[in-house]
């Protein structure tokens, strides 16, 4: 593969991912996203839209500041006008390999309602933008936006207008997931054969997923000529998600023969950045979802397992180790060591420092004087907890709780939690159940009331005495937080997973007094 074309890969889960609802990220949680991204071997981390808020302007400096390397580029998004360009380029300065990412839109409906703009005026704000971002680093990258749905022989004027202008990447993003494949290489193909001055610039490609074919819409831009794709851990995003990172670089690897076409992500890489993603947004990654669902390399059919066994290219067309998975699930116990404990969360795909490790070693021994076997999702879940305790602000703690119930009656909880030095107990008799009391218990402690949206509860590995990881969607205020815990005893997950919750509305609260 070594004659194959380099695309690069332009990831936008710290920005656009972010915009999916319950999907904000504090600053560690950004800060540890990121530097898996570096891991993983993206070209480009969009950081966020330092304009938008303190927290965004904060993360995408600290970011650029003590991640940027010559290695990555940190990128920060800007509308094309002149204070968000400053504000840009003031959270990205210290960064070693800094991009300014200029957007405006382009199509008639948005000229028309939200911008009230003539195509004239669109390019001359579209210049300037480009200029003034110019004025600060060499490498702009510059968007119009709603292009799949812009006027081609318009488009081609704008792209050749902010490439003069200085543009050093022009993307064409699918705003609305609106695009065809056909469509959008016929749009990729008219920029490549009409805009006279294309090759001073490299074409990106952004789809989102509305019809399920952002996919397909980027791998058919890279076909036309794009050299870039923009994309998401997991696929996370505004509406239907954005195009999925694993999965275009996996399409690429995997028919290399057909698109000629490769990426510098090591591979290895991906399952564990896309449990670190669904970890700290708490969206839970579908079963079935290709590379990286827990579903992706399982063969249930008889006749599918009969051909793995006699020949495993029968029916798999990628090896599970290529993209993250353990080979075996290897069991450990309560005699395994700290050495063992390293040795098999390296091979799970997590390189965890001497302080991590003797965090998560310590609640291993734990849960192995409670199970007699430790599997690999067992590891994944203490690697998470710990992730999760390290870049979540803990408002509230858990002391200790009690529950009483019997069949068809009220539970009655006994809650208590701890802040600070300070505890505080309630017992409540109401509610339909038990996670019900607990929510009532909490918001009665913490005076943060709930909305619950979701509840979802499941095993992260087989047997009766599997851990059971909790996720819970709550709205407070309009806005949507998601809760995540994982416990042997289900009662006190929920009760985490509640607080994880809450303590995320408090640490937001905080960040915007």
């Amino acid at each position: 593969m070594s004659d194959a074309r380099q695309i690069r890969i332009f990831d936008t889960t710290l920005r656009d991912g972010e915009q999916s609802p319950g999907c904000s990220m504090n600053l560690k949680e950004k800060l540890e996203v990121a530097q898996a991204l570096i891991d993983l071997g993206v070209d480009i981390i969009e950081a966020g839209f330092p304009i938008a808020s303190p927290g965004d302007f904060e993360s995408v400096r600290e970011i650029a500041t003590s991640l940027g390397n010559r290695d990555v580029e940190i990128c920060g998004l800007a509308r094309s006008n002149d204070k968000d360009i400053d504000r840009a380029w003031e959270a990205l300065k210290h960064s070693a390999n800094p991009r300014i990412h200029v957007f405006l839109a382009t199509s008639a409906i948005h000229r028309e309602f939200k911008l009230k703009m003539s195509p004239e005026e669109i390019i001359d704000r579209a210049v300037a933008g480009v200029k003034r971002a110019k004025s600060y680093c060499d490498n702009i990258e510059f968007s119009p936006e709603d292009a799949a749905r812009t006027e081609i022989d318009f488009l081609c004027q704008v792209v050749e207008k902010v490439i003069e202008a200085g543009a050093t990447t022009v993307n064409i993003p699918d705003t609305v997931g609106y695009a065809t494949p056909s469509h959008m290489h016929d749009v990729i193909s008219s920029l490549v054969n009409r805009v006279p001055n294309i090759d001073q610039a490299v074409i990106s490609v952004h789809c989102h997923d509305d019809l399920g074919m952002a996919v397909a819409n980027s791998l058919a831009a890279v076909q036309a000529g794009a050299g870039q794709i923009e994309c998401t851990i997991n696929g996370i995003g505004e509406r239907a998600g954005n195009t999925s990172l694993e999965e275009v670089v996996m399409a690429m690897r995997t028919r290399n023969d057909f698109y000629n076409c490769d990426t510098r992500v090591d591979s290895k890489r991906l399952v564990p950045a896309s449990r670190l993603v669904s970890a700290v947004t708490g969206m839970h990654v579908q079963r079935n979802k290709a590379i990286v669902g827990r579903n992706a390399f399982a063969h249930e059919a008889g006749i599918h397992q009969d051909g793995m066994l006699k020949e495993r290219s029968t029916y798999e067309i990628m090896r599970p180790e290529d993209v993250g998975f353990a080979a075996t699930d290897l069991v450990l116990g309560k005699h395994s060591g700290r050495a063992a404990l390293a040795d098999r969360a390296k091979q799970l795909g997590f390189q965890l420092t001497g302080d991590q490790l003797q965090s998560i070693f310590g609640r291993f021994k734990k849960l192995a004087d409670r199970k007699k076997e430790i599997f690999d999702g067992d590891i994944v879940a203490l690697v998470q907890n710990e992730i999760l305790a390290k870049t979540t602000e803990r408002e509230w703690t858990l002391v200790t709780y009690t529950v009483e119930l019997t069949y068809k009656s009220t539970p009655k909880i006994t809650l208590t939690l701890k802040r600070g030095e300070e505890e505080k107990t309630v017992e409540v008799c109401d509610g339909s159940g038990v996670v019900d009391a607990a929510f009532l218990a909490v918001q009665q402690i913490t005076g943060i009331d709930l909305d619950c949206k979701e509840f979802q509860i499941q095993s992260s590995t087989l047997g009766r005495d599997a851990n059971g990881e909790v996720t819970i969607e709550t709205e407070y205020e309009g806005e949507i937080y998601r809760g995540r815990a994982v416990s042997m005893d289900c009662v006190e997950a929920s009760i985490k997973a509640i607080l994880n919750a809450t303590n995320r509305i408090i640490a937001t609260s905080k960040a915007g007094a």
